[in-house]
């Protein structure tokens, strides 16, 4: 980790606080994995990179906030502070806020930069797979929302809602990130830990 990073990442610590298991640090240090790995080969500003995967939740607002889809702007806006103490041009700050700002999936922003479209690919890794099923009960758990309807989990019947059931979280977005990734790498990833998501849905209805 470069000098620059090293400051970064204890200033930025506080604010991932562990009562939110779906975006706390382990959640940062993952995506940084992720990020490493989808970067690598490619002709990408490293430190710039890490550094967007460093600040990009140190704005967190619940799913069901209003503002939710600004909050990647406002934790770009917040990081310039960070990002100057811990010495970065105001180039690359410029660039890392465009970064945090692009990998909202609720914002539904179109990467500009490779660097941007790596992050959110890492970060929506991260929703699926075995801790995408952790993160989702997780923040079903504070919306206080059910697990899945009753009378009709898999949605058959009805129409999809996830500001009610968590379970038709999976049918709106989680199952639909692979194809929305950017790179090549993270579409296969995406891929596997989709599938790894619908065999727990099958195991799921087996047991309800």
């Amino acid at each position: 980790m470069t000098p620059k990073l090293d400051k970064l990442s204890k200033l930025v610590l506080p604010f991932y606080p562990s009562g939110d298991p779906a975006h706390d640090w382990p959640h940062v240090l993952r995506v940084i994995q992720n990020c490493k790995l989808l970067a690598e080969g490619e002709d990408v500003t490293m430190e710039c990179l890490l550094a967007a995967a460093f600040c990009h939740d140190i704005v967190n607002l619940p799913k069901n906030h209003p503002d939710r889809s600004l909050a990647s702007k406002m934790s770009a806006e917040r990081a310039a502070v960070l990002l100057r103490e811990s010495h970065f041009t105001e180039k690359e700050i410029n660039l890392i806020q465009e970064i945090i700002t692009e990998h909202s999936y609720s914002a539904g922003h179109q990467a500009s930069h490779l660097e941007a479209a790596i992050l959110q690919d890492a970060d929506r890794l991260d929703a699926l797979g075995a801790i995408g099923i952790l993160r989702c009960a997780s923040v079903n758990t504070q919306m206080k929302t059910a697990f899945y309807n009753i009378h009709d989990p898999l949605a058959l019947d009805r129409e999809l809602n996830d500001k009610e059931f968590m379970l038709d979280h999976y049918f709106v977005k989680l199952l639909k990130l692979p194809e929305k990734m950017n790179t090549s790498k993270a579409k296969q990833e995406a891929l596997l830990r989709a599938n790894y998501m619908k065999d727990f849905i099958q195991k799921l209805k087996e047991e309800i």
